[in-house]
């Protein structure tokens, strides 16, 4: 993509965010690795009311261009693209059931097969607050062989190749957390996959993924 499409997908993408139920108002953010920056949503601008020039183009350093400042949570996504440089898309989210467990300090087990999407069981972090270096160094300690990870208190964070499998991988995830709290309803202690079952999967969606497909398929 050009620059203007860049900017146009990535304000279309969190649109879709918000349209979806994954979030609400302007609190998630989203970003779009470039080749040596990052394009990411502006701060405190409702996604209806923003342009693609709205857009920010940050540099590695922090430092910006453009007329808006980029979202509180810029860090957290500078620090992400440069601990896991197969992360070419970022999306944080306030998605309800996500959320859910996140202020319960719970991440998600390895209940539902689709896990595997993750990476394997999806961690929580501890609090920290938003916008500081706590909270990154938290989120990136967090999706240490996995791709997506809850932020106690807070929210989800989660990466991949493009901005359409981000979103995707997002709404998979919040799938994952309204079920496992929906179990939780049910039971103390949902039943879970044997590791062994786990590590069966990991393989199959690793195979999956180099043939361009989902794990829903087939």
């Amino acid at each position: 993509m050009n620059a203007a499409e860049s900017r146009g997908a990535l304000l279309e993408t969190a649109r879709a965010m918000n349209a979806g139920g994954l979030n609400q108002g302007s609190s998630g953010n989203v970003s779009l690795r470039l080749q040596d920056a990052m394009l990411i949503t502006p701060s405190a601008l409702p996604y209806h009311r923003c342009t693609p020039e709205d857009m920010v183009e940050l540099a590695w350093d922090g430092n910006c261009s453009g007329p808006r400042r980029p979202s509180s949570e810029w860090r957290m996504h500078r620090d992400i693209y440069l601990a896991y440089p197969q992360a070419q898309c970022i999306l944080h989210a306030h998605a309800p059931w996500c959320s859910t467990l996140a202020c319960l300090e719970r991440g998600i087990p390895a209940q539902h097969y689709m896990v595997a999407l993750a990476g394997g069981p999806i961690r929580c972090t501890p609090y920290q607050p938003f916008g500081t270096q706590a909270l990154s160094d938290a989120a990136v300690a967090g999706l240490a062989g996995r791709s997506a990870v809850l932020l106690g208190h807070h929210g989800l964070v989660c990466y991949a190749d493009t901005l359409d499998q981000t979103l995707a991988l997002a709404c998979e995830v919040e799938f994952l957390a309204r079920v496992y709290g929906q179990s939780l309803q049910i039971t103390a202690e949902p039943p879970l996959l044997p590791e062994a079952s786990v590590t069966a999967l990991l393989a199959r969606f690793a195979d999956y993924k180099r043939l361009g497909r989902s794990g829903r398929e087939g």
